[in-house]
């Protein structure tokens, strides 16, 4: 059996990292309910709107009416695990260029690959936020 691990393993190895961080932080109940919803999102509006409602979310204001600033939210945190994935070399090697950026920029091949790999990447996210089960309070 060979020692170099499949393209499954290494989607779930990193997603787990992803999620072990977002643990620490007070939003996981809010990117669990997030991240269970953006596979359906991206299969109903395409994979650039749903990655511009991430961004137009993140700099949303709170309940209070107060400017995030460059506080990380759910919403940014689920961009940025979706942008380290398909950044990667292994996978799309755009680095540190905008995901968003990116993915624009792509023929319609390219775009389409993109999305179901973010598709295939959101299923262990989501998995894992459900094993965790990290919902928002509106969900009990």
């Amino acid at each position: 059996m060979s020692s170099q691990q499949t393209l499954q393993q290494r989607r779930a190895a990193k997603a787990w990292e992803q999620i072990q961080q977002t643990d620490k932080r007070d939003y996981k109940n809010k990117y669990g309910s997030l991240v269970r919803g953006l596979p359906a999102m991206i299969q109903t509006d395409g994979l650039g709107q749903t990655l511009a409602f991430l961004l137009a979310k993140a700099k949303d204001s709170d309940k209070n009416g107060k400017a995030k600033g460059s506080a990380v939210t759910e919403h940014r945190a689920a961009y940025d695990h979706l942008a380290a994935w398909l950044g990667a070399p292994e996978q799309f090697g755009f680095g540190q260029v905008d995901l968003l950026d990116w993915l624009l920029k792509q023929n319609s091949d390219t775009y389409r690959q993109a999305a179901a790999e973010a598709q295939a990447y959101l299923g262990w996210l989501k998995r894992f936020v459900e094993a965790k089960n990290w919902k928002a309070e509106s969900e009990d």
